[in-house]
């Protein structure tokens, strides 16, 4: 069984990501640094995809450990610049689930089942999910989830805002591919300063953030890939962006 993270090129633009079905390891978390980074320093890549390639999404890495996981998978996939897709195509607990929240969007399969059980063996999240969560679903449904352990469905999941869209067994990925052929179309820079300005604003007070907003959106009209967008819309052509 094949137990790393692997990086493969779906089209032009587009990168995906497979999780191995072995539970996350040190090896596993320092594979998809690696490739992280890898990501980062491309800049033809505009998206990325995160998927499965068991029966889970990602395993809970402390079910079966004696001692504290001290690796980070969520950290690797939030420093991403571009936006990132999870393509859930099945359960994602604990540290599996925390990883699902480092990305921008969530696609997850019907079958699919969400938790973090960590609390039933005294322990608590430790990747971010104590804060990335409640941002995501608002604080008394993050914490009800987090100090009861409780499993909930795609469903409920989706309910409560924690995925975007739930669709049939095995077409996650197929969904998710689609969605970042999508993003891959359009320049590189204005995916990450818009992906920017949201995560960042959040921490900023309104006044801060639109000042943010702004400065990035000046600093675009700086950008090769700002003149091509425009010379492109008036000569009725597909853009040809490059990432500066």
């Amino acid at each position: 069984m094949n137990a790393r993270v692997t990086l493969t090129h779906e089209s032009p633009g587009l990168a995906v990501i497979t999780l191995p079905a072995a539970a996350p390891t040190a090896e596993f978390a320092a594979d998809l640094a690696g490739i992280c980074q890898e990501i980062n320093f491309d800049t033809e890549i505009r998206a990325a995809v995160i998927t499965g390639s068991g029966p889970a999404f990602c395993r809970d890495a402390a079910s079966s450990r004696k001692t504290p996981v001290t690796f980070s998978l969520a950290g690797p996939v939030a420093s991403l610049n571009c936006p990132v897709i999870a393509a859930i195509n099945g359960d994602a607990a604990g540290i599996g689930l925390e990883l699902a929240l480092a990305c921008d969007i969530r696609i997850s399969a019907r079958s699919a089942r969400f938790s973090f059980p960590g609390i039933v063996r005294g322990q608590i999240s430790a990747d971010g999910a104590t804060q990335r969560l409640p941002r995501l679903v608002g604080r008394a449904k993050a914490i009800e989830l987090m100090l009861t352990g409780e499993e909930i469905t795609a469903a409920e999941a989706l309910h409560i805002g924690l995925v975007s869209h739930i669709v049939p067994a095995k077409k996650g990925l197929e969904a998710a591919l689609e969605m970042g052929r999508q993003m891959a179309g359009k320049a590189t820079l204005a995916l990450k300063y818009c992906k920017e300005a949201v995560y960042k604003g959040l921490d900023m007070t309104l006044e801060q953030g639109l000042q943010l907003e702004g400065d990035l959106y000046f600093l675009l009209h700086t950008t090769g890939d700002r003149v091509e967008g425009i010379t492109a819309f008036k000569e009725k052509r597909k853009p040809k962006f490059k990432g500066k």
